[in-house]
């Protein structure tokens, strides 16, 4: 499931390549019809996220809510004037692949149009296409998600409410919000990273690399964590998920763990992202504990454990991260 920081991405695209906008809404698949209905033909007049929640405004003050879920993605394509500041975007299909047709330079992307032609409208829609967004110069299209819903904005400040502080917006109170939530637990911490009433947009890759990073033990009750190292966490969390808004993939080491930094050029490495400085680490080298169970603890020599907690696999270093 795409984490925060990739739903941050995509709204930032979606400004940048949409707002302003009329956009022609469909359902090619007919499951988002009536939905698609109401938001066709209008102007889309700003994105945001919180959490993992995406939500789109429209002038008529209705809102398309979207929430990619395990499977949910976005396919965008368009002509030379279609590119956003996130227009190369996360790794597996977390929503941000990106096809363009600028006169054949991309012409075997898949969908990106026709080679030598220039832009000539979005193709056909390929699969099960729950919404369709298109506009003068490209098109985005969902596919799979958990939710795709048409809200007033009554409806989608509901949503919001319903969720916990996001790191990302890290708004006056949040971290406050954040320690007094975690003071008045008794669940783990492991368990309260992921809960989205708690901490919006966190998932199961950051919350086993900022347990390591602030060295806490997955099991420790938040109501036992002192005020001032979940005001740590809270940090951590800020700083990390920003990272991967900048990089669009999820890097919690620095590069002095790297054992090959690539050198990149911009926009073309395999997974599309350049690193700070125009490096990105190898896979292998970009978290601390993240899959790698078995292996030595990149800073005790302890094999990395792993173990099911709520249904989801949890990595720790048993030695770092004691309590």
């Amino acid at each position: 499931m795409p984490e925060g920081h990739s739903v941050h991405r995509l709204a930032r695209q979606f400004a940048d390549v949409f707002e302003g906008e009329r956009l022609a809404v469909s359902s090619p698949q007919g499951r988002f019809a009536q939905g698609a209905a109401v938001l066709d033909g209008h102007v889309l007049t700003g994105s945001a996220a919180h959490g993992k929640h995406l939500f789109l405004g429209f002038e008529h003050g209705l809102v398309l809510h979207v929430h990619l879920g395990l499977y949910g993605a976005w396919d965008f394509g368009g002509d030379e004037d279609f590119r956003g500041a996130s227009s190369i975007g996360a790794p597996r299909k977390v929503g941000e692949r990106e096809l363009y047709d600028d006169g054949g330079a991309d012409a075997g992307l898949a969908g990106a149009g026709h080679a030598g032609a220039g832009y000539a409208g979005p193709p056909a829609p390929v699969g099960a296409v729950r919404v369709r967004l298109v506009s003068g110069h490209g098109w985005a299209d969902l596919r799979g998600a958990t939710t795709c819903e048409t809200l007033t904005e009554a409806e989608a400040d509901a949503v919001e409410a319903r969720l916990g502080p996001d790191p990302l917006r890290n708004l006056p109170g949040d971290r406050d919000a954040f320690i007094a939530g975690l003071a008045r637990k008794r669940t783990p911490l492991a368990t309260l990273l992921m809960n989205q009433s708690v901490i919006a947009g966190v998932g199961n890759v950051y919350r086993a690399e900022l347990l390591f990073r602030q060295r806490l033990d997955p099991w420790l009750p938040g109501a036992a964590l002192p005020a001032e190292a979940a005001g740590r966490l809270w940090d951590d969390t800020a700083a990390m998920m920003s990272d991967g808004v900048r990089d669009g993939r999820i890097i919690t080491t620095p590069a002095r763990y790297w054992t090959e930094p690539r050198a990149t050029e911009e926009g073309a490495t395999e997974l599309g992202f350049t690193g700070p400085g125009g490096r990105l680490p190898a896979p292998e080298d970009a978290h601390f504990v993240y899959r790698r169970q078995g292996l030595d603890c990149r800073d005790c020599g302890t094999a990395v454990a792993l173990t099911e907690h709520a249904a989801r696999k949890l990595y720790w270093c048993p030695a770092c991260q004691q309590d």
